[in-house]
């Protein structure tokens, strides 16, 4: 808020004048000892003051306005995410989805059950996210980071799962048959329940994977797994899995 100064009163006219040496600069003095009387008049003036203060009053409401309204501008966020996911469901491409899916994340939002079957999702970040129960057939998510998200009983019927970061995350009961996971990092995921059939496990790191009870293995191939838990390889060898370097062989 700027600081009113209360100026002082402005001598006569005429003892101005008085002081002037040259004609020429009269008009000047003229015009500067108007200026002097107009502050002198405004800086008396009560009502520019209270206008003053109001505008002060005003910037504080606006402010108090903002973060009252900040939980509606969220929901706003929220329901424009949600409307771009809905709606370009069965889609292919992105549509704006990867952005959607990773803003409502970050902001803790539960992804359960959402369908995202076929669509174009390479590289997207979604850590920690909630995805029980989500639809990702066919998806493509090479190089993607979900690093502890729960993705329990979800579709992942053919999902590209390539060269991800897949630490901790929870897939127990979920179906990842034909599922592509070459070079992901499964380090300490969960594959409890899980049905497996022909997914593509080569060169998967799989330290301190959870597999107990893994439901179907038939033709996984599990060709360069790095850090199996023990037991593993032979237990998947067993239940059909291959050792094929190359999907060609």
């Amino acid at each position: 808020m700027q600081v009113r100064v209360h100026r002082k009163r402005p001598e006569p006219w005429s003892e101005r004048r008085q002081r002037l040496k040259r004609s020429w600069t009269v008009p000047l003095w003229g015009f500067e000892w108007f200026s002097e009387w107009v502050a002198y008049v405004l800086s008396n003036w009560s009502f520019l003051e209270v206008l003053e203060y109001l505008s002060s009053f005003g910037v504080l409401i606006a402010v108090i306005f903002y973060f009252s309204e900040s939980g509606d501008r969220i929901k706003q966020k929220h329901y424009q995410a949600w409307q771009v996911i809905n709606t370009a469901q069965g889609k292919g491409g992105n549509g704006g989805r990867i952005d959607a899916l990773q803003e409502l994340s970050a902001d803790r939002v539960p992804l359960v059950g959402v369908d995202v079957s076929g669509a174009f999702l390479q590289g997207i970040q979604l850590q920690g996210a909630r995805l029980s129960r989500c639809n990702f057939a066919g998806t493509d998510l090479r190089n993607s980071d979900f690093d502890s998200a729960d993705m329990s009983d979800a579709n992942l019927r053919g999902a590209n799962f390539r060269e991800s970061v897949l630490r901790s995350v929870e897939f127990d009961d979920s179906d990842l048959t034909d599922a592509d996971l070459e070079d992901a990092d499964l380090s300490g995921a969960d594959l409890s329940r899980t049905i497996l059939v022909r997914a593509d496990l080569s060169r998967t790191n799989l330290v301190n994977l959870k597999w107990s009870g893994i439901r179907d293995l038939k033709g996984a191939n599990i060709f360069g797994v790095k850090n199996a838990p023990e037991g593993f390889v032979a237990y998947a060898l067993k239940h059909g899995a291959v050792q094929v370097e190359a999907d060609s062989q």
